[in-house]
C-alpha cells in the first residue's frame, strides 16, 4: 500500500521528523497504558496499518479514483495517496489507512480540547491517528499528524476497544482530537455509533476541513464540536494552513443549523492573524451566522514547527481580542493558555457573575442549576449533565 502522496511530499520530510517522532510516540506510548488504559498490555508498534475500503471514493477515468471526503477532492491514481496520506487507491478501490490504528490513545480533560460548555470537570478518552488534509505551519502534532502511517508507532484498537476502554474508566465522553478527525473518518463514525448505544458523548475537535455530505452522515451521532477557526483571512488559510477559509465556514453554518454545540478556539499569531480589524470581522460573523452564544476561546500561541521563529503571543493581544469579541455581541469568550486569567470563567451574560471557576484545567467551581445559572437563572448553553 505505499506509494507517492498527491501533495509530491511521499517520505520527503523523514530525516527532518526523525528527532521529534520520539518524543511524541513516547508520550503515547506512556498514555496507552495508564489512566483509562490501564491494564491495556498491547505494545505500540512502528508502522501498523491495515487497510480496508472507505467511504466517499467514486471512480474516475480509467482505473483512477476520487476522494469526496474533504474539498481537495484528490483524484488517486493506483497506489497513490491522498494530500492527507492515510487515504489511497489500491487498484482501483478506495481505502483508509486510519482504521484502528491510532497513535494516541489518552485520558484527559474535557476542558483540554477544549470545550468549556460540555460536562465540566469530567474526563474523556482521546484517540487520534496520523494524517491531516491541511499543512498548518503552526501545527502543535506535527510528529503525529504530517506524517505517514509507516513513520510512527499504532495500536491496533478497533472501535470496540476504544468504548470497552472508555466504559472502564468510568469516563463519560470520548473525544476525537489532537489530529485531524476528518481523515480518520470511517473510525470514528463507527467509533462514534458505539459510544451512542454505550450512552457515551463524542466530541469532535477539528479544523472543520470537510465536504458537507459526508459531516451530514456524521452530525446525529456527533454531541459536540469545537472547530479551529484558524482565521478570517483567506490568505493566511492558503499561506499558513495549505488550505480555504470558505469551507470551514460552511461546516460551522451547517453544525449550527443542525442544532449541534459548537466551541471556536483560535490560536492568535503574532503579526499573522493577530489583527484586530480582521477578528472582529470574524466575531460579528460568528454572531450574525451562527449567534453570540457561541463560545469562542482565544488561545496563546507558542512557538513550535515552522513558526519557530515567532513571539509567544502577548497577553495584551489576547485581551483586545476578548474585548472585541464581546464587543461584536459574542457572550462566552475565553482565553486560553494563560493559567490564572480571567478569561479562563464562564460568567453569566444575564447577571455578570461567575457561573464556572477555573484554573487551566481544573473546575474550581460550578455555579449552575438544571443548565442555569445558579445566580439569575438564566439559560447558559451546553451540555451539563
Amino acid at each position: 500500500m505505499g506509494g507517492k502522496n498527491i501533495d509530491g511530499q511521499g517520505l520527503t520530510k523523514r530525516e527532518f521528523l526523525q528527532a521529534g517522532l520520539g518524543g511524541f510516540c513516547a508520550l503515547c506510548v506512556a498514555g496507552i497504558g495508564t489512566g483509562a488504559n490501564k491494564g491495556y498490555a498491547q505494545t505500540a508498534r512502528k508502522g501498523f496499518f491495515r487497510p480496508r475500503p472507505g467511504k466517499w471514493f467514486e471512480k474516475a477515468d480509467n482505473n483512477n479514483i476520487r476522494c469526496r471526503l474533504c474539498p481537495w477532492e484528490c483524484k488517486l491514481q493506483p497506489g497513490q495517496r491522498a494530500r492527507c496520506r492515510v487515504r489511497s487507491n489500491h487498484d482501483g478501490t478506495g481505502h483508509t489507512l486510519a482504521y484502528g490504528n491510532p497513535v494516541l490513545v489518552q485520558e484527559d480533560p474535557v476542558e483540554r480540547k477544549p470545550f468549556f460548555h460540555i460536562l465540566p470537570g469530567s474526563r474523556a478518552l482521546s484517540v487520534s491517528t496520523a494524517g491531516c488534509n491541511l499543512s498548518c505551519k503552526f501545527c502543535e502534532v506535527w510528529d503525529m499528524a504530517l506524517v505517514d502511517p509507516e513513520e510512527v508507532h499504532a495500536y491496533d484498537m478497533p472501535p470496540g476497544t476504544v468504548i470497552e476502554h472508555a466504559k472502564a474508566a468510568n469516563l463519560k465522553s470520548i473525544s476525537y482530537a489532537f489530529g485531524e478527525p476528518v481523515v480518520f473518518y470511517e473510525y470514528m463514525l463507527e467509533t462514534a455509533k458505539l459510544a451512542k448505544k454505550a450512552g457515551l458523548l463524542n466530541l469532535l475537535h477539528t479544523a472543520g476541513y470537510i465536504q458537507p455530505e459526508p459531516l451530514k452522515e456524521l452530525i446525529d451521532k456527533i454531541d459536540a464540536v469545537n472547530i479551529d477557526l484558524k482565521s478570517f483571512d483567506s490568505d493566511f488559510y492558503r499561506d499558513v494552513c495549505g488550505g480555504k477559509l470558505e469551507p470551514v465556514l460552511e461546516s460551522l453554518k451547517l453544525l449550527r443549523q443542525a442544532g449541534v454545540h459548537i466551541e471556536i478556539t483560535t490560536i492568535l499569531i503574532p503579526t499573522l492573524n493577530d489583527d484586530i480589524k480582521k477578528i472582529e470581522q470574524m466575531c460579528k460573523w460568528i454572531k450574525n451566522e451562527l449567534g453570540g452564544d457561541v463560545p469562542i476561546h482565544f488561545a496563546r500561541f507558542y512557538p513550535l514547527y515552522k513558526l519557530a521563529n515567532l513571539p509567544q503571543t502577548p497577553v495584551s493581544t489576547l485581551d483586545k481580542a476578548r474585548e472585541t469579541a464581546m464587543d461584536a455581541g459574542l457572550e462566552y469568550v475565553y482565553v486560553a493558555r494563560v493559567t490564572g486569567h480571567a478569561g479562563e470563567n464562564t460568567f453569566c451574560p444575564s447577571c455578570g457573575d461567575t457561573v464556572i471557576k477555573r484554573l487551566g484545567f481544573v473546575v474550581d467551581e460550578i455555579h449552575l442549576a438544571g443548565g442555569n445559572c445558579a445566580h439569575c437563572g438564566a439559560a447558559i448553553p451546553g451540555k451539563w449533565t
